[in-house]
């Protein structure tokens, strides 16, 4: 169970800045009823719509208003919760704000808000992470996954492998208080199913993680290859709009350009580089290294090359130059000059696209291959947002749980694997969490959330 949080009061604006018709100021700490009369003038009853005047020192009102008063321990953060909804221009919030830190309040840090509710029990971390997924997340399919999150699909997930991995310790631990040849064969064997049984529920939810971390980052998408083959009227086509500049002439694109596209509600980050070959420019020597940067960070790279000449030496070249974790796909353009017909192929190897950027022949084909690449498949109804954390937490349990499984006949090598396995898993909800950890993940939440 986490510790209470503290006793101090904290203040924040809470909606975008820029103008608005409504703006909220909000307060949370301990006892917020001599805070919300010197403010307000009453106090306003608890999880009402009040309308008030929300007043300087001098009693000369700053805004008109609407005031939330929700008492502890039934509010967001646990605590007294103050809601001060007014006009939303930036010099009156600001007014207002000022008004609460005269009154003791202190200026909230980003995500204070959210972590005072995991610390007061009302938020378990998965559910908290939901919260800042949720506002961040850049497509439907998103924003769908992260009110799961916050909802608490993902903890009781994990609160069941926990529930098994109790049961399977309890098994496991009973029997090192016997001789091994007075262990049952049965119960062995018991113990080897369940193991099974959780291993595959296990490896489910790492996929289920996976689809959902696509949702939340976006998958790097890197154009390369040669000059004039065709790269940016690519983006063009991806992007459905004019990003790049496209003329005849190679060396055109010196810079990287970066377009974020959706393909069924999954989010691509494409990026256009300049033409890989050696060159005196010095500009577009920069813009090369930076292409070779942007590769290096890619989770796909496609090699564009011109379907009238095929795969060069200078391709190939390129496809010996690539990480170790990237397999190119091979995109053929300008199929409406070379007369191929619009295909995808999977090949051993990778990917194998034809496709005209100046038509759109083909394109459709790419996109369902960049899907595939990601990981997706159609229907994402119990796809929750993971964050990598979550990942390699799942990733460690999954190790644990197969050392396990060649150690079931060492009963202590077993009890322990399960040990550091459900470890792992608590982490993963903030049942053991370090403040470090903690301190990371709020400190990247919105002021006033």
């Amino acid at each position: 169970m986490a510790a209470p949080s503290g006793s101090d009061v904290i203040a924040a604006i809470a909606t975008a800045q820029g103008r608005a018709a409504i703006g909220i100021v909000r307060v949370s700490g301990r006892n917020l009823h001599d805070f919300a009369s010197r403010l307000l003038g009453a106090i306003p009853p608890a999880r009402v719509a009040t309308r008030a005047t929300f007043r300087k020192a001098s009693g000369e009102p700053i805004d008109d208003g609407i005031a939330l008063f929700f008492t502890a321990p039934a509010s967001y953060t646990g605590e007294d919760v103050l809601e001060l909804q007014g006009h939303g221009g930036q010099v009156v919030l600001q007014m207002v704000l000022r008004r609460c830190l005269e009154l003791g309040a202190r200026l909230a840090e980003p995500g204070e808000f959210s972590r005072r509710a995991f610390l007061n029990d009302k938020l378990d971390l998965t559910q908290a992470e939901g919260v800042a997924d949720l506002i961040d997340a850049a497509t439907e399919a998103a924003a769908r996954s992260a009110l799961r999150s916050l909802r608490g699909e993902f903890s009781e997930r994990v609160r069941d492998f926990v529930r098994q991995l109790v049961e399977l310790r309890t098994l496991v631990e009973a029997s090192l208080d016997f001789p091994e040849d007075e262990v049952d064969p049965l119960d062995r064997q018991a113990i080897r199913e369940r193991l099974l049984r959780l291993k595959n529920e296990l490896e489910r939810s790492l996929s289920l993680g996976r689809r959902g971390s696509v949702l939340r980052d976006g998958l790097q998408v890197v154009l390369a290859g040669q000059p004039n083959v065709g790269k940016s009227s690519l983006l063009n086509r991806l992007a459905g709009e004019e990003l790049a500049i496209v003329t005849e002439h190679p060396g055109t694109t010196r810079d990287v350009v970066r377009q974020t596209i959706q393909i069924e509600g999954v989010p691509l980050n494409i990026i256009d580089t300049a033409g890989l070959r050696d060159t005196q420019d010095a500009v577009e020597a920069i813009g090369i290294a930076r292409a070779w940067e942007a590769i290096g960070q890619a989770d796909v790279m496609l090699l564009v090359v011109d379907a009238r000449d095929g795969v060069s030496a200078a391709d190939r070249a390129i496809a010996g130059r690539l990480p170790g974790k990237l397999t190119p796909v091979t995109v053929f353009n300008k199929i409406d000059l070379s007369g191929d017909e619009p295909r995808a192929e999977e090949k051993p190897q990778g990917w194998s696209v034809h496709v005209s950027a100046k038509t759109g022949a083909g394109i459709e084909s790419l996109r369902q291959a960049l899907l595939k690449l990601a990981g997706w498949q159609p229907g994402g109804g119990e796809i929750f947002v993971a964050r990598e954390r979550h990942l390699v937490s799942l990733e460690n349990v999954a190790a644990a749980l197969e050392r396990a499984s060649r150690s079931v006949p060492r009963t202590e090598l077993f009890a322990e694997e399960l040990r550091l396995a459900q470890r792992e898993l608590d982490s993963i909800t903030g049942e053991v969490t370090a403040d470090d950890l903690l301190g990371e993940i709020f400190a990247r939440f919105c002021l006033g959330k």
